[in-house]
């Protein structure tokens, strides 16, 4: 989820629900793709032996982790983490062995693409038929088996110090005004969200289908502000240092980045824009390569058990599982209710990404 608060993601209320695509090759690059991770056959047995995880950071966070590795005394739970999905795929890629590994549904197709994942039974989720956005794009296959599961989602705005910042940020176009020049920041983790925002800023409707020409547009815009932004933020820690400095006073990000910031004493609000914010939904999905399956399902279970999403609500982020709202204190309600997400728009892999990516790279090497 790290970059995911600023990046975690319908029918479900925010239009995450999109067509389910295909999605061949999840696999290990055999007859394996087509084959689910069989599920423990003793679900309620403690998890043993080493689970290896590569995600966000603040998903493998402290607070979240002790309380599985509590109820599991006998596991030996190693984790890394990424500053996006794409260089973790291809660290994968390049041999790093891990169990489990988080995608997103705007940030999955390098893992399929590169035989990453490995299918789950979703009978091995004890309460999947329950859980929301299970049917987000990238997650749910043709075939019935799942690519990953969600365990969070969030939504994209801005935020911004209200000590610094006078009159409200309304409008996408808000990151790139002027006055906030070299003290506004922008996240640099994924080449959705900064493509996309600039999109919005100069007035295209539908960011997750601009064209290629959009596209160039968006990569030009953000080229000729360059200078606009402090940085390109690669994490959310990041985020939350730079405005702790006072380094930047604006930025675009999510709740969970802000109430970060609330926490730590920082005068930050978190807004909506006009042009509508984006939403994610992350999750975690086991890998072709796991050598610790049972622990990697009892390890997701955990994520999407009441206990775990409980813990998700807490850091700002809206919950997947709709069965542990009534245990979620007052202060969080709102934003941990997958309804708080509402009219957003859904951050989804863009059919010519590759486009994206492309035009991403060429911005951070300044044009």
């Amino acid at each position: 989820m790290g970059g995911r608060q600023t990046r975690a993601y319908g029918t479900y209320a925010i239009a995450l629900a999109m067509t389910v695509v295909t999605l061949a090759g999840c696999g290990s690059g055999d007859d394996s793709s087509d084959v689910a991770a069989p599920p423990p056959s003793d679900p309620d047995a403690p998890a043993t032996g080493t689970l290896h995880t590569f995600t966000y950071g603040d998903t493998v966070s402290d607070p979240l982790v002790d309380p599985f590795l509590a109820a599991n005394p006998d596991l030996d739970l190693q984790t890394a983490t990424f500053d996006s999905v794409q260089a973790g795929a291809a660290k994968v890629a390049g041999g790093f062995k891990t169990d489990v590994i988080q995608p997103c549904a705007d940030e999955y197709q390098p893992l399929i693409q590169r035989n990453i994942l490995q299918p789950i039974d979703p009978d091995g989720i004890e309460n999947w038929d329950e859980l929301k956005f299970r049917d987000s794009e990238g997650i749910l296959r043709d075939d019935g088996l799942v690519n990953f599961v969600p365990i969070a989602a969030g939504p994209q705005g801005i935020i911004y110090n209200t000590d610094e910042v006078s009159e409200p940020p309304t409008s996408w176009a808000d990151l790139f005004d002027p006055q906030y020049a070299g003290r506004a920041g922008i996240d640099g983790g994924t080449y959705l969200t900064p493509i996309a925002e600039a999109g919005m800023a100069m007035g295209v409707s539908d960011p997750m289908a601009m064209t290629d020409e959009e596209v160039e547009e968006a990569k030009v815009f953000l080229i000729d502000h360059r200078d606009q932004f402090r940085s390109f933020i690669s994490s959310d820690a990041d985020k939350v240092n730079l405005f702790k400095s006072g380094e930047i006073v604006i930025s675009d990000g999510g709740r969970g980045s802000a109430k970060a910031l609330q926490d730590a004493g920082v005068p930050v609000e978190w807004v909506a824009p006009e042009e509508g914010a984006m939403a994610w939904v992350c999750g975690l999905g086991i890998t072709a390569d796991a050598e610790n399956i049972d622990a990697a399902y009892k390890l997701i279970n955990y994520y999407v058990s009441d206990e775990g999403q409980e813990l998700i609500a807490q850091g700002g982020l809206t919950v997947v599982n709709p069965s542990v709202m009534p245990s979620i204190p007052k202060e969080f309600r709102f934003t941990a209710d997958p309804s708080s997400l509402t009219d957003v728009i859904a951050e989804v892999q863009p059919d010519n990404y590759q486009t994206w990516v492309r035009a991403w790279q060429e911005v951070k090497a300044g044009g």
